[in-house]
């Protein structure tokens, strides 16, 4: 007969629930279970929750890192929830227990796994390095210095052939993030820093938009690809259509058979599950994702729970669920209340239910587009109601305070408050060392050695 000890250890293990990632899934679980009877432990490897849809802005100076992240412990403050700054590394479905990388073996009555995605290189993660994509903060911050430092270089340049490739900006993908993206470094390009230099025109930058697809946003209704694409070519971006990236190096990029100098490579071109389905022994699935049931569960194991970009899931009608915000949220909001009363023995919930509210992406100033679950807008109206949205899902007033008045001044103003080139050789990814104005005597100066380094590869 067991002990009362015995008895009293299983009832805690049961009501014990690990959360690993404190993305938007994550953090609707842990609210969702804050006035339950379970023991909640929220593991990050990061101290902050980001929106990452806003990342491009980051990554082109329109805001700063800290208007689009919020600490998580300033949102979780339930006596039953603890906070661990750690990292996953495998998971023993058998013993019920997780390993981190700093040596913990956590024990776990239920898992979620809220991991969400990194970006894709289809076989070449060599190019991550040369190409970075805006998923964190730091590839954001990379990315900034990246295109700041070009423009500064060309300035100090004397060689017409290198000055071109400096202010060349390549963007792979022409999705939601490389369409935002292309067109926010227009706007920098041709509109704020048009009268920051004295030796080159900003204006006269080249910036590229190369998509392996047949059109522009191409999950989007036919009409808002078109619109996108020509408010895309009036900001004075080239987009290439049915051009495959076959290679990048440090001088330029390989597309479609044509050699492209550049110094700064911008990666939006697709997403891969984080390495969940390795965690759990399972074959992964499209792009890496883990099959589950519709409560989210995975096979044999109906503890074990996979949410966000990482599940492969469907709606009731047997379509993929979209790697949208809002999908992973209403995904941790049910499966917090599915947990919460399967603790509380009071049932479960019903069957998990996405409220499609539509998708919508900004192209720049004033222009945007949105599918409304049938309704499809472009133009300002389009884009003050995506600037609403954005607003209204970014986590703490304060974040939304710092937003709005920063995005008024840049409308009003065209101006970009941070245009901050900071960071050192080791926290981003930097132009490889070049003389910016060679001589035949050796006698110019020539620009400080700075090592290009790693980046990680919305998600929208």
């Amino acid at each position: 007969m067991a002990s009362s000890d015995d008895e009293d250890a299983t009832l805690s293990r049961s009501t014990c629930v690990v959360i690993v990632g404190g993305g938007f899934a994550g953090i609707e679980v842990a609210k969702a279970l804050q006035d339950s009877p379970a023991c909640v432990t929220m593991i990050d490897r990061r101290n902050y929750t980001l929106f990452q849809p806003l990342l491009y802005q980051v990554a082109t100076a329109a805001l700063s890192p800290a208007d689009v992240a919020t600490p998580i412990r300033g949102l979780l403050h339930s006596p039953n929830t603890e906070i661990l700054l750690d990292e996953v590394v495998g998971v023993d479905l058998g013993r019920s227990r997780i390993r981190t990388i700093a040596g913990r073996e956590i024990d776990f009555g239920f898992l979620v796994l809220a991991t969400g995605s990194q970006y894709d290189y289809f076989g070449h993660d060599e190019w991550a390095r040369l190409a970075p994509a805006p998923k964190t903060l730091e590839d954001a911050v990379a990315i900034r210095r990246r295109l700041l430092l070009a423009f500064e270089e060309a300035e100090m340049c004397d060689d017409d052939e290198e000055r071109q490739a400096l202010m060349t900006f390549v963007v792979v993908g022409a999705g939601p993030t490389g369409v935002e993206m292309a067109g926010a470094i227009a706007e920098l390009a041709k509109a704020t820093l048009a009268r920051d230099f004295r030796r080159i025109d900003p204006a006269a930058s080249r910036i590229l938009l190369i998509e392996a697809g047949s059109k522009v946003l191409g999950t989007f209704p036919e009409k808002l690809g078109a619109y996108a694409h020509r408010e895309l070519t009036r900001l004075g971006v080239k987009i290439l259509l049915n051009t495959k990236i076959e290679q990048i190096d440090d001088n330029g990029v390989l597309a479609g058979g044509r050699r492209i100098a550049t110094r700064a490579v911008i990666w939006g071109a697709g997403v891969k599950a984080t390495p969940v389905a390795a965690w759990l022994g399972m074959r992964p699935g499209p792009h890496g994702t883990v099959s589950v049931n519709r409560d989210f569960s995975i096979a044999a194991h109906p503890n074990v729970f996979v949410i966000g970009d990482a599940a492969a899931a469907s709606r009731a009608d047997g379509k993929p669920l979209p790697g949208l915000a809002a999908v992973a949220k209403q995904e941790g909001r049910y499966l917090g209340n599915l947990i919460k009363h399967r603790i509380e023995e009071a049932g479960t919930t019903t069957v998990f239910r996405y409220r499609d509210y539509g998708t919508m992406a900004t192209i720049g100033r004033s222009a945007a587009v949105a599918d409304l679950r049938g309704f499809r807008l472009t133009g300002t109206f389009a884009w003050l109601l995506w600037g609403l949205v954005h607003i209204y899902f970014l986590i703490g007033f304060r974040n939304r305070f710092t937003v709005f008045v920063n995005w008024c001044w840049a409308w009003l103003t065209y101006a970009r408050g941070s245009r901050l080139i900071t960071g050192t050789e080791g926290s981003g990814f930097a132009p490889k060392p070049r003389r910016l104005a060679p001589t035949a005597g050796e006698t110019s100066a020539s620009i400080s050695s700075r090592e290009t380094s790693g980046g990680n590869a919305e998600r929208h």
